[in-house]
């Protein structure tokens, strides 16, 4: 049997800030609550015998995959495509900010020289199917809220990547098997087409 063993990263300054981040460029790193949260998710997977630790190309999402696994011999791969919504002119904005300009675009809408939802989407079913692909029967992937809860809501069967799971815990394991990642990519698709 597979194993997929999903987390968003700790809490980051940004987090803290309830500011939004979409480019792995800027340096946003672990609030020290979120080092606190990055080695308990390290004491959650204590004893699942992880091949592999995959995460994006954020420094937030290295860090707590750095941290929870910092006494193990797990070797780390990066896939840029479990990175953030690319939301471009909002870089840095507020949360509020980013829920404004949603509540009047459409998922399809681009956020200003950045990304749709549903081109992210695609990116992160992508990604999910590389990782369905590989050999390693236990990976750790630690990415953000975003692809995490599109993975929880379409494995679930929702018709909407959105809901009903909204709100995700940092550094908390998801569990996913091999048929349940199956059934998240499969309805990915359907709905963004």
């Amino acid at each position: 049997m597979q194993l997929y063993v999903i987390a968003r990263h700790g809490e980051s300054t940004l987090n803290h800030e309830n500011r939004i981040n979409g480019d792995p460029s800027v340096p946003v790193h672990l609030t020290e609550k979120g080092r606190d949260e990055a080695r308990l998710l390290g004491q959650q997977v204590a004893h699942i015998p992880l091949q592999l630790c995959v995460h994006s190309d954020f420094p937030r999402t290295r860090e707590t995959a750095a941290i929870a696994l910092a006494d193990r011999d797990v070797p780390f791969e990066e896939d840029p495509e479990l990175g953030d919504i690319r939301v471009g002119e909002l870089e840095g904005k507020t949360l509020d900010d980013y829920r404004a300009w949603k509540h009047t675009h459409t998922r399809s809408d681009p956020f200003p020289g950045g990304e749709s939802l549903d081109d992210a989407a695609r990116r992160y079913a992508n990604a999910f199917e590389r990782l369905l692909e590989r050999p390693e029967t236990s990976i750790l992937v630690v990415t953000h809220e975003i692809p995490l809860r599109y993975a929880i809501n379409a494995a679930d069967g929702s018709e909407d990547l959105d809901g009903p799971t909204h709100q995700l815990a940092n550094a908390t394991p998801y569990l996913f098997d091999e048929a349940a990642f199956a059934r998240a990519i499969e309805r990915i698709r359907a709905l963004v087409g």
